[in-house]
């Protein structure tokens, strides 16, 4: 078993206390206690090692301190909750180490540290002794006034964003996947965005995974941001650059699944610790991972205090959960014989769902300000109601349902569009359901989907034109917004993780102009609160007109609290010009434009278009007043009145 000489229990480190709110699910800061921790025990400086492994025959931490002996340093039982732990003097910070675990039937397994902060760049897997002590933060601003923020009534503009492939350096031998690293990368995605005008940045891929492919979906160190691009300290200067830049933080965050690689979380202790015992629910059939189980106290506890810790120890500002649609349904992806009814006989997992109301409602009361956003694919009620309601208590939901309908639409040939009209007015009738967020994610724009660009119809003019139109409608619908990097200029491929965005695109004027558009559409949305203040009532949105289908045109206009500064705007979908279009409108007043899509600037046809519209007493529809305007081909435009 090991020379147990040369390693040290250290009492006070993990008390019993803390062995007892960890195996109650309760003990929201157990990576302060669990995995490798820089210390001293009676006078002796080293690391203070930790892990659960309740039905190992015993287990031994190895590394780079100890020539990787795997039989030095026996770690100890500490009661009967499952955890070993040693302290080990001498180990410093930049060490290497994996636990090594002998299953009840002697098998000998090398583990990585599930709650390591730091581990080697693929395709090596141990993890590094790491010090988030030592981070200096200085959004100290940021972090007070976030915690008075009403999201419901700002704007919030997101730039969904992979790191390893928004822009890169030359390959080199140094960095053969010419990755920029986290400073590199602030320093240049903040000017951008800044320029840009969005509010928060998404990040995909943060926590540690072995398969770029995967895009960071795939998870084997939940404690740890990735090393590709660099170490804990550059990813917490990433983010306090964006903050004091006023610009937001949200992270991709998987609980629902994952890898079944031999170093990771599968089978940790030869026995299913992490993931559920029984196949029918602790398997994905086609993705080919392991589903945790979320009946069980310590995963519960190690899947939130890992939320948590990305909220309270790298300060991000938002949490969108993956996949839940797949937790939710006890037969996500699965065929009879598969799957598991629950105790009720029907697809729902309980367990999931008390997890949910349990993870939301801790984050928002240690963490008020800080967004929770679930990708919900299904109809499932009150993703975004209150859990002492029977909700699942998210700030947010992607509106899965108004994506498919948009791209759906956007992509018919226009002759075809006035059999899909209604396709485009469909989210408004549950608009009011649930706190949404319109997105257009990686999702929509790989695996032979087309970039946005290349969804559209028409020649190549338009293509920019259609998608012009499209992104007016995005950004002036009820909801927030989030749009995945590159399709802001129009970029023609589909996203590949192996290679930058098409910067080379905006020499030339039609995508130059498209991002010269978003950046205007940006401001507008961020300017005006008729844009963003109500977004899930129809006290913020009001249709002129749902129902020219003949013409392919809507028109309709956003509303504030105050009555004052409101939105119209009018899009014409089909590539035919309609002069002397009448506008019914509720008002008798002077409708300024601000923003018209056919612009030159923007690479339209550059049509003469009057800077505002006086509104006369003529009947229009249910309306007394309107007034005339001549709609240039799939012209979008948008007023304030």
């Amino acid at each position: 078993m090991g020379n147990q000489e040369t390693g040290k229990i250290n009492p006070l480190f993990l008390t019993e206390a803390d062995q007892y709110v960890f195996a109650q699910g309760n003990h929201y800061e157990i990576y302060e206690k669990l995995g490798a921790h820089l210390t001293t025990c009676n006078g002796e400086e080293g690391v203070y090692f930790a892990v659960y492994a309740p039905n190992a025959q015993y287990v031994n931490v190895a590394g780079s301190f100890n020539d990787w002996d795997i039989y030095q340093h026996n770690m100890m039982r500490l009661g009967g909750g499952g955890i070993f732990a040693l302290f080990v003097p001498g180990v410093k910070e930049g060490d290497l180490y994996k636990f090594v675990i002998t299953a009840q039937d002697g098998r000998k397994l090398y583990k990585a540290d599930p709650f390591a902060n730091y581990a080697q760049l693929r395709p090596e897997n141990a993890s590094v002794v790491t010090d988030l002590r030592r981070i200096a933060w200085s959004d100290a601003s940021w972090l007070k006034e976030r915690v008075d923020k009403d999201w419901f009534k700002e704007p919030i503009s997101i730039y969904e964003c992979h790191i390893g492939s928004w822009m890169k350096h030359p390959a080199t031998e140094e960095n053969p996947d010419g990755f920029y690293n986290y400073r590199e990368f602030a320093d240049r995605i903040v000017p951008y965005m800044k320029e840009m005008g969005y509010t928060h940045i998404e990040l995909m891929g943060i926590a540690e995974h072995p398969f770029d492919g995967s895009w960071g979906y795939q998870v084997t160190g939940y404690y740890a941001p990735t090393s590709r691009y660099g170490t804990p300290e550059d990813f917490a200067y990433l983010i306090n650059t964006l903050h004091k830049n006023k610009l937001g933080v949200i992270i991709d965050w998987v609980p629902a699944h994952f890898p079944r690689d031999g170093f990771g979380l599968a089978e940790f202790d030869g026995t299913c610790v992490y993931e559920h015992p029984d196949p029918r629910r602790g398997e994905h059939p086609d993705w080919g991972t392991k589903i945790f189980n979320y009946g069980k106290n310590e995963v519960r506890n190690f899947l939130i205090a890992n939320a948590l810790f990305w909220v309270e120890k790298f300060h991000v500002d938002g949490v969108r959960v993956d996949a839940v649609a797949s937790m939710l349904y006890l037969d996500y992806g699965k065929q009879d014989g598969q799957w598991l009814a629950n105790q009720y006989g029907d697809n729902k997992n309980l367990d999931a769902i008390d997890f949910f109301r349990h993870f939301n409602s801790i984050m928002k009361k240690r963490n008020p300000g800080v967004m929770t956003i679930a990708e919900e694919s299904t109809a499932w009620p009150m993703v975004t109601g209150a859990p002492e309601e029977g909700g699942l208590g998210f700030t947010f939901k992607w509106n899965m349902g108004w994506m498919h309908d948009f791209c759906e639409y956007m992509k018919l040939d226009p002759i075809m569009r006035s059999g899909d009209h209604y396709g485009m007015t469909f989210a408004m009738s549950y608009n009011s359901s649930e706190n949404y967020i319109l997105p257009i994610s990686h999702d929509e724009v790989v695996h032979l989907k087309c970039s946005m660009l290349k969804k559209m119809p028409g020649y190549e003019v338009d293509k920019y034109a259609n998608l012009r139109a499209g992104y007016m409608y995005m950004f002036t619908h009820s909801g927030k917004k989030l749009l995945f990097m590159g399709q802001d200029f129009g970029q023609e491929c589909e996203w590949s993780e192996a290679r930058e965005l098409e910067w080379h695109c905006l020499s030339d004027p039609l995508h130059a102009g498209m991002k010269n558009y978003m950046e205007k559409l940006l401001a507008l949305y961020k300017k005006y609160p008729s844009l963003h203040e109500i977004d899930n009532d129809w006290a913020g949105f009001e249709w002129l007109n749902a129902d020219d289908k003949d013409n392919s045109i809507y028109t309709y206009y956003r509303k504030n609290s105050t009555g004052k500064n409101n939105i119209m705007v009018i899009l014409n979908m089909t590539p035919m010009e309609r002069k002397d279009y009448v506008v019914g409108v509720p008002k008798k007043k002077k409708y300024k434009v601000l923003l018209n899509s056919d612009e030159k600037q923007f690479g339209g046809t550059g049509a003469a278009m009057p800077a505002e519209f006086t509104a006369k007493a003529k009947k229009e529809g249910r309306f007394d007043y309107s007034f005339s305007i001549d709609l240039p081909p799939y012209a979008a435009v948008m007023l304030l009145f």
